[in-house]
């Protein structure tokens, strides 16, 4: 086995974890400045409508751009 090929796979999906994580905040913080309201007091009071519309936003991020790390990986 070939251990600089495994060893870039690492590096090239803990670099594509980081990369994810960037975009779901920074699509966190757009869907707070998009809508009328504070997103995170909304959170805060329990509103499960906006807990359900973030986690399926935070959620389609990830597949996207999961999806682009994977076929990266191919």
């Amino acid at each position: 086995m070939d251990w600089s090929i495994v060893f870039i796979n690492f590096v090239y999906a803990i670099l594509g974890c980081t990369v994810t994580l960037v975009f779901m905040a920074a699509g966190f913080k757009l869907f707070d400045k998009i809508t009328p309201f504070n997103t995170h007091d909304e959170l805060q009071k329990g509103n499960q409508a906006v807990g359900t519309v973030v986690a399926a936003m935070i959620i389609g991020v990830g597949i996207a751009v999961g999806l682009v790390i994977g076929m990266g990986l191919n």
